[in-house]
């Protein structure tokens, strides 16, 4: 038994081992590049899925694995790690951490709830709706993290607002008595859930910094009232910090004062997640998948200048709305029934006191930051002038503020992301004053040199890892152009050409949206964009009907907590379980690869002429052939 126990604890460890080792006759056998290269794809491939090492980490196998077997040069390879597409990462890192620095996001977030109000339909749509926007320019992980706590909040006051109603209602009553012990019972359980989720494991450490950093003030503020109020109680009634698995179960249970509040906090805590990745897919920098997809779509066909900011928006934007929209209607029906007037009314009339007590703690909290500051307004325009300049760069339409330049073809999205970018560093947050001083405003001197963001916010917020990974995935697809797997692959796919086109292409997506829901979506999309590339040109297809609503779908991991980081924020919140996420996701994934497909049928065939192979495809499958 001990043997046993330690070979599961190093399994880890042996499988990083035994897998090159077992796989090692594959290049020593067939002594070509093809083997080779099929080599470290395999070995890669089994690191990600298995993650037995962090994924950062098995993205630089190939950067040694491929000069060892002469498939690419050293130079070669490092050169695949920082390409156009970090760049624009970068740039839109810097005015992400300036957001959440200065706390614009929780401005926005408070200020549409209270346009929503506390109808707990007009909630979930409010809710969604705010982190889809987020979710546009943010990293899901990211939009997920700070809007949660937020929620968190909101659903304290919506069910402590019960709980005030219920007790001043029982007042002078024998039921009082047991009212007011469940009241006291509810909030430490919230305390255990802040406890455990601040504790929860992930892939992402810059996920719990941005929670630390921008959710502290929204959630910490009931735990510290729950403290309170548990010292209050009787020594009869106090209960030790550390339960049993039995005693937790029953306080997060008795939280809920009925099954109607428990469906409340369970359908808007799931819809975070859900809109952020609709928010995700609505531009190019929303998700790591997309940002994936354009660079190596622009390294596989250097000649194609048909995907960019404006067409992939004009595009997606429609899916995201109809996605919002459906979504929303399907959440409702499933948590909240089919009472749409009562629970979506904004009339006053209707409101209970429950919802009235809500909208005013509600909007106190959005008082407590006071007017609108200076490094926010900053920050904000910065947001809408990066938006306005990557739309007007080559719009498509009309000729964009590119063609004033001379040389054509030098500036790119990453060249706007990364100028605006710089600039938030010498910007100083602090409002310069032109003329006579006032009184007291050089008592802080200091705050006059600091600019919106300094380089340890930019840390804190940019994801290396995935950074890594990207160019460990522009790696493996050059070595795979470079040896000829690639066009090996796309031969022994010849058995699809029978198919037609909208088959091959709803098959990819339902394969690649079950993977994603075990394998992370970085890694599901590096491993199969060298597949369908190959297989398009060899089917003669149009490769971005196949490789947009891949990308698409491949984002759509919905169903599971480790499908995933913002499935796992909401999922530690306690609220759901995972039979509740599996039937919510199962029909978010249905409407989002229907809508998809719809989509790059209609519309997407006339926006990237579809329905012809371009000449770029025939010249970069000539050259994979040469």
């Amino acid at each position: 038994m001990g043997l046993l126990k330690g070979l599961l604890r190093a399994r880890k460890l042996l499988l990083v081992i035994s897998v090159p080792l077992l796989l090692l006759p594959l290049p020593m056998l067939h002594s070509s590049s093809e083997a080779a290269c099929a080599y470290v794809l395999i070995v890669t491939a089994v690191y990600w899925v298995s993650e037995a090492v962090p994924l950062g980490a098995a993205a630089l196998v190939p950067a040694f694995l491929y000069p060892f077997f002469g498939v690419l040069r050293s130079s070669e390879v490092a050169a695949e790690y920082f390409k156009n597409t970090t760049l624009l990462l970068v740039g839109v890192i810097c005015v992400a951490a300036a957001v959440e620095k200065w706390n614009l996001h929780k401005r926005i977030a408070l200020r549409m709830v209270i346009m929503a109000g506390a109808k707990p339909g007009m909630l979930l749509l409010c809710f969604m709706c705010c982190t889809t926007l987020l979710s546009m320019w943010l990293s899901n992980t990211s939009t997920t993290a700070m809007v949660m706590p937020i929620v968190e909040a909101v659903l304290q006051e919506l069910v402590s607002a019960e709980e005030e109603q219920l007790v001043a209602s029982s007042a002078g009553t024998e039921d009082a008595e047991p009212i007011s012990r469940e009241v006291n019972n509810s909030q430490p359980s919230l305390e255990l859930i802040f406890v455990s989720e601040d504790t929860t494991t992930t892939d992402s450490t810059s996920l719990m910094q941005n929670k630390n950093l921008n959710g502290v003030s929204t959630v910490t503020k009931p735990v510290k009232t729950a403290k309170h109020q548990s010292k209050k109680q009787p020594p009869s009634q106090e209960k030790p910090p550390v339960l049993s698995p039995s005693a937790k179960t029953q306080g997060v249970n008795k939280k809920y004062k009925s099954q109607h509040d428990q469906m409340i906090c369970k359908g808007l805590s799931l819809s975070i997640s859900y809109a952020a990745t609709i928010g995700g897919l609505t531009t190019i920098i929303g998700t790591s998948t997309s940002l994936i997809f354009l660079e190596h779509f622009n390294n596989q066909y250097p000649a194609a200048d048909v995907v960019n900011f404006g067409t992939w928006f004009l595009f997606s934007f429609p899916i995201s709305l109809i996605m919002l929209v459906v979504s929303w209607f399907w959440m409702h029906w499933l948590f909240l029934g089919c009472n749409f007037k009562e629970t979506c009314s904004l009339s006053k009339k209707n409101k209970t006191k429950r919802e009235e007590l809500s909208e005013k703690r509600i909007r106190e909290e959005y008082e407590k930051l006071g007017a609108i500051s200076y490094p926010e307004m900053v920050t904000g325009f910065f947001f809408i002038l990066m938006t306005v300049l990557w739309f007007t760069r080559e719009p498509g339409f009309v000729p964009g503020w590119d063609s004033f330049f001379e040389k054509k073809g030098y500036r790119t999205d990453a060249t706007v992301s990364v100028f605006l970018g710089f600039l938030l560093f010498l910007i100083p947050a602090k409002k310069p004053c032109f003329g006579k001083k006032k009184d007291g405003e050089d008592k802080e001197p200091s705050l006059g040199m600091e600019p919106i963001i300094t380089w340890k916010d930019f840390q804190k917020t940019m994801p290396w890892e995935i950074v890594i990974l990207v160019g460990g995935g522009y790696a493996l697809a050059s070595g795979s152009k470079s040896s000829g797997l690639s066009t090996w692959i796309g031969h022994q796919m010849l058995t699809l050409s029978s198919l037609p086109p909208w088959a091959i292409t709803l098959l990819a997506c339902i394969l690649v949206s079950i993977v994603t829901e075990f394998v992370s979506n970085p890694a599901t999309i590096t491993i199969f964009l060298p597949i369908l590339c190959s297989l398009s040109e060899t089917l003669h297809i149009n490769p971005l009907y196949t490789l947009i609503p891949v990308t698409m779908c491949i984002s759509f991991a919905v169903m599971l907590p480790v499908g995933n980081p913002p499935n796992a924020i909401v999922f530690s919140y306690g609220h759901c379980q995972i039979k509740d996420m599996v039937k919510a996701g199962l029909g978010v994934n249905i409407i989002g690869l229907v809508i998809v497909m719809v989509a790059i049928n209609t519309w997407g065939v006339s926006l990237f002429h579809l329905d012809t192979f371009p000449a770029w495809a025939e010249v970069s499958n000539i050259t994979d052939q040469a």
